[in-house]
């Protein structure tokens, strides 16, 4: 039984990270359609929000993969001046979207159901966000991705990633985790690289491309 678990799972991540945008929308609309990510839907104590509102300087975030809208109605409305969450799936959307309206942020938040890997932005942003999201991104479409989106960056603005680290039972870092950070950080300006010692080990990377200004 642990060995089919195992199997289903791998299969479940190789899709969500390789598979058709088709096959990647369905499997996260019906994911979101449950029960399964609702543990997620409180993060206010997450450790990116000090960092976001640090370099967001009350400017514009792209949130690519932002999911059922956390960042949007977790961080602090006046940490920003607009916000644009980005995410596969219309099931996620559509929470982000009640909640935002919920909270009365209908002005600043937008959102669009498109797969990352393909999006190509309307503007430039102060911040670029891959919360989790660099998780599924194969490691072979990790420079191809950020170059791209490189050119929606401001002058000063940068990327930050949010991803944990570790895996929640052994402790043990993932090493496809590890492998992408590493080419980043080999490839880019590191502003701040923060650990934090929780389940899973969470890790911020701010970072931007090397011929921007520090």
């Amino acid at each position: 039984m642990y060995i089919v678990q195992r199997a289903l799972t791998f299969a479940r991540g190789f899709l969500l990270s390789y598979g058709p945008t088709k096959i990647k929308k369905a499997l996260w609309d019906k994911e979101f359609s449950g029960d399964k990510w609702n543990f997620i839907d409180d993060t206010a104590s997450d450790c990116v929000y000090a960092h976001l509102e640090k370099h967001a300087r009350g400017g514009d975030i792209l949130d690519l993969g932002c999911g059922p809208g956390n960042t949007a109605n977790e961080l602090a409305e006046s940490a920003y001046t607009t916000y644009l969450g980005v995410d596969i799936s219309e099931s996620a959307l559509a929470k982000g979207v009640r909640r935002t309206n919920e909270n009365g942020r209908a002005g600043k938040n937008s959102f669009v159901c498109s797969d990352f890997l393909s999006y190509m932005p309307p503007r430039e942003f102060d911040v670029i966000l891959f919360r989790e999201s660099m998780y599924h991104i194969p490691y072979g479409s990790v420079m191809e991705l950020l170059n791209k989106y490189s050119k929606y960056l401001k002058s000063n603005g940068v990327f930050i990633v949010r991803l944990y680290t570790g895996d929640f039972q052994t402790g043990e870092i993932k090493l496809r985790v590890k492998k992408k950070l590493d080419l980043i950080k080999s490839k880019f300006s590191v502003l701040e690289e923060s650990r934090y010692d929780k389940p899973g080990s969470p890790l911020v990377l701010i970072f931007r491309p090397d011929n921007r200004t520090a």
